[in-house]
């Protein structure tokens, strides 16, 4: 029985691409290039600053301009860090369902825990969660299942009682070896090249009350709550 639903932030939980691109776009514009729209922006969201540095700049990480230019985004993106972001259409009515029915829920992402926590304080979402992993919280992040393993215990549950929705492969993979079932947000940010069929994992979404409908199927006719709030 799945008792925890997890989900991975940006592109899954919450559309945080407007206020990132505008990130981006600031530090193009300090660097003399032209700004770029959102819908190019938006696919590579879920691949954080080495995506959208890729797509402003031509860089990777180990280049040298690499480290200052996503600092200087970073800091951008903090002080805007929820001036446009907002769940996902269906994500409030999803949770509101889950709490109802007595699930917990939680995030598990590879965001740094210092815009992790704040953007879920300031949208009203982090009291509601059962648990909050960033990517700093534990040594590893996915695709190591670690940061999973470590929802699972704060949110007081095994692997098997839990499903990961994410929006990238390595969501699926993460959630794979920590031995828990996965959902892919086909409505997030994926890139025009990926095809996350091809990702393995046991559901995909276009949108997220047809995570709910998957959830009563895999439990059954009614989903359980949670033992420690019966």
């Amino acid at each position: 029985m799945i008792r925890t639903v997890l989900f991975d932030l940006d592109g899954t939980l919450l559309d945080t691409a407007p206020d990132l691109a505008f990130a981006l776009n600031q530090v193009l514009q300090e660097q003399g290039r032209p700004a770029l729209p959102l819908e190019r922006i938006r696919p590579v969201v879920s691949h954080g600053t080495a995506g959208l540095l890729r797509i402003g700049f031509g860089l990777r990480p180990e280049d040298k301009d690499f480290a200052p230019l996503r600092q200087r985004l970073l800091d951008i993106y903090q002080a805007h860090l929820a001036c446009a972001t907002q769940p996902f259409p269906g994500i409030e009515a999803l949770l509101a369902e889950l709490e109802r029915a007595g699930l917990r829920w939680g995030v598990v992402t590879n965001k740094p825990g210092w815009l992790t926590e704040p953007l879920l304080q300031q949208l009203g979402l982090a009291p509601r969660s059962a648990c909050i992993v960033s990517g700093d919280t534990t040594t590893r992040r996915k695709p190591d299942p670690e940061p999973l393993l470590h929802a699972c215990a704060l949110a007081g549950c095994h692997a098997p009682e839990c499903v990961y929705v994410g929006d990238a492969e390595r969501d699926v993979i993460a959630g794979r070896a920590a031995g828990m079932p996965t959902i892919v947000a086909a409505y997030g940010y994926i890139e025009a090249h990926e095809n996350p069929l091809d990702w393995g994992g046991d559901h995909l979404v276009h949108e997220p009350g047809e995570i709910l409908a998957w959830l009563e199927k895999h439990n059954g006719a009614t989903v359980p709550p949670h033992p420690a709030v019966r």
